[in-house]
């Protein structure tokens, strides 16, 4: 499956943006998703991940009650909404999928979108 990732910008922080990933393929309600972030000399971490039907999701820490990841299975995109933002939140924005199970490793992951750019000012 091949992903592309999009939404990412400059904005002031508290403002709000929504990412998202438009997948190929036709088996895309087959994949787990999810939404990493790497920032400047950090490790790429974990952010978001939605299990194939939409049903479960899961999120770091960090961002739990200011971020909500979704997918539309009927477009094969999944969207990462993102509230309340921070300058820490600053980073590029990847969506990864993978098979049967969401997991926060992002080495666990088999395919990748190019990442999007997001920057909060301050």
């Amino acid at each position: 499956v091949q992903l592309q990732a999009s939404g990412g910008g400059l904005v002031q922080a508290r403002a709000s943006l929504r990412l998202s990933c438009a997948a190929s393929g036709r088996t895309f309600s087959s994949y787990v998703m999810g939404w990493f972030r790497q920032a400047p000399g950090n490790e790429r971490e974990f952010v978001a991940g939605i299990s194939g039907s939409g049903r479960t999701t899961y999120y770091a820490d960090s961002v739990k009650g200011r971020f909500t990841i979704s997918r539309d299975n009927a477009k094969n995109t999944v969207y990462l909404e993102m509230n309340s933002l921070k300058p820490e939140d600053t980073a590029v924005y990847y969506c990864a999928g993978r098979n049967i199970i969401v997991t926060t490793r992002y080495y666990e992951y088999d395919y990748w979108g190019q990442g999007t750019l997001v920057t909060v000012s301050s």
